[in-house]
């Protein structure tokens, strides 16, 4: 009985508290209109088998000209220049070019260790596409869509938030950020609470257990650090619609919520009912809910 009572008690300090850690954004939000109910080409309207492959400048006009939203995302060349890519490291998709003596391998390293004129010899798969500059990028969008831009922040390091800041100022389209690492959705809310920010999170042991363990994925998982960031929305892996936190930031403080990444028409029409905004890849959706 007495270990009962100490439960129960434990539960109701901490209810209160895990409410709190994830709450969102409650006052002063900006206008999220433009968003909901938005379909969002993930990495643009790219097919890596193509011509067209992800993040690049091909797979964006291809977005632009379905009038899809876009999903791209940001980091930092070794000498400073925010350019679209993905992953940290090249070797999934960065290749070297025709004549070189490791033509058509993975190249090694990662984005930061170069600069971007050193990145613009690689191309991107089997396409001669390049590593685009964020800010051709806008110049070629000039606000016709509307742009998730999400900030690749390995570490601690936010100098990626200032310079991409620097470049979406001066933007006349809409657009709102988000990134997984929490620092940088909390540097948006010191620097621009104007603009629309959101918390990207995952059920990460699921898919990866042995990658993604220990307690700091919990609590980007349980989104714990919410009191800290207060986004404005939650995008999350569409695999996961009934994630404890996702599901109380949605149902109890009615915050925004985004799907990624939705890889089937099946995919879209579930996640209707519990997302607000879709970014999706590997199909066309039906033309009616564009």
């Amino acid at each position: 009985m007495f270990l009962i009572k100490a439960i129960c008690k434990v539960l109701l300090i901490c209810s209160p508290l895990y409410l709190l850690m994830i709450m969102p954004r409650m006052i002063g939000k900006p206008d999220r209109k433009p968003f909901l109910g938005g379909l969002f080409a993930h990495r643009g309207l790219h097919d890596n088998n193509s011509d067209a492959p992800e993040n690049t400048m091909a797979a964006f006009r291809k977005a632009v000209e379905a009038g899809y939203g876009i999903e791209c995302d940001v980091q930092l060349s070794k000498d400073g220049i925010p350019v679209i890519f993905h992953d940290f490291t090249l070797e999934r998709v960065a290749r070297y070019p025709k004549g070189h003596m490791l033509e058509n391998q993975g190249v090694k390293g990662k984005v930061v260790d170069y600069t971007y004129s050193e990145l613009q010899n690689f191309h991107i798969l089997d396409s001669d596409e390049r590593i685009p500059k964020f800010e051709d990028f806008l110049k070629m969008v000039d606000g016709r869509v509307p742009l998730i831009v999400e900030l690749k922040i390995e570490l601690k390091d936010l100098s990626v938030c200032s310079r991409v800041d620097a470049l979406l100022k001066d933007y006349k389209g809409i657009y709102c950020i988000e990134s997984f690492n929490p620092l940088g959705v909390f540097w948006y809310r010191c620097n621009h609470p104007d603009v629309m920010r959101g918390q990207l999170s995952d059920e990460f042991h699921k898919d990866s257990p042995e990658e993604f363990k220990g307690i700091l994925y919990f609590v980007l998982t349980k989104m714990l650090l919410n009191f800290m960031t207060k986004p404005d929305f939650i995008a999350f892996n569409c695999k996961y619609p009934k994630s404890t936190s996702l599901e109380l930031c949605k149902k109890l403080y009615h915050c925004t919520c985004a799907a990624w990444t939705i890889k089937s028409q099946t995919q879209l029409d579930n996640a209707r009912d519990r997302f607000d905004i879709y970014i999706f890849d590997s199909f066309i959706p039906d033309s009616e809910m564009t």
